[in-house]
């Protein structure tokens, strides 16, 4: 129970890091009257490329940071709870090629906000849940389909008429999270195998080997021979 706390505490150091450097810089802006939108992604734009990696931290105002804070710390802490030994690598690796794609093929406009980040932490969860066909992980995905399902309507550019949403940002998010989900499915946490599962070979009397799901039985010498182990 005290390792599961001390794991739950140490996972949520990096997301509540990033979300505070957020915060910050959003109550900066606010009270010092200043304004980071350059800070974002520019498309074709040298200028532009700071905002591979800043424009997670700026946002249009803080009803766009609310509506991005909840997921953000929660899917990030799903990460680095339950892929602790890869959690990094694919944190910035969501977060770089989201950015690059937004640089390379989106719109002539500056892109801010972590949203395309939630998007790319949210296909990874729920992709690599399915592939690792683990079922802690797989209700993780469930859960992960269940509360962020209506993230898809935000990758097609008219559903939201009017509002101007960064659908590239979202998209290419969640393609580098379902890519890395299959780049990384032999990685990390694995499907929890069973005594019946194992791949071994049991020796009968005469010396013949048994194939794994054949059942066998010798006479028991004491009694923890009857004592299953795991």
């Amino acid at each position: 129970m005290n390792n599961d706390k001390n794991n739950f505490w140490r996972s949520a150091i990096v997301p509540a890091i990033l979300l505070l450097i957020m915060w910050v810089v959003k109550h900066i802006e606010y009270n010092w009257d200043v304004d980071f939108t350059k800070l974002g992604v520019y498309p074709l734009s040298a200028a532009g490329l700071i905002g591979i990696i800043t424009a997670p931290f700026e946002h249009e105002n803080f009803e766009h940071l609310i509506s991005n804070s909840l997921p953000f710390f929660l899917l990030c802490l799903a990460l680095f709870y339950f892929y602790k030994g890869i959690a990094g690598r694919i944190l910035i690796l969501i977060w770089l090629t989201d950015g690059i794609c937004i640089w390379l093929f989106a719109r002539p406009a500056y892109h801010i906000g972590a949203s395309g980040i939630v998007y790319g932490l949210a296909s990874f969860l729920f992709f690599s849940g399915i592939l690792r066909r683990d079922s802690r992980l797989a209700a993780i995905a469930m859960l992960i389909a269940f509360l962020y399902g209506g993230l898809i309507w935000g990758i097609f550019p008219d559903f939201f008429p009017g509002k101007h949403l960064s659908y590239e940002a979202h998209l290419y998010g969640l393609i580098a999270g379902v890519v890395y989900a299959i780049c990384y499915r032999k990685q990390g946490p694995q499907r929890l195998r069973y005594s019946w599962e194992l791949e071994k070979e049991v020796p009968d009397e005469e010396g013949e080997n048994i194939e794994k799901g054949d059942i066998y039985w010798n006479e028991p010498n004491n009694f923890d021979d009857f004592i299953f182990k795991y």
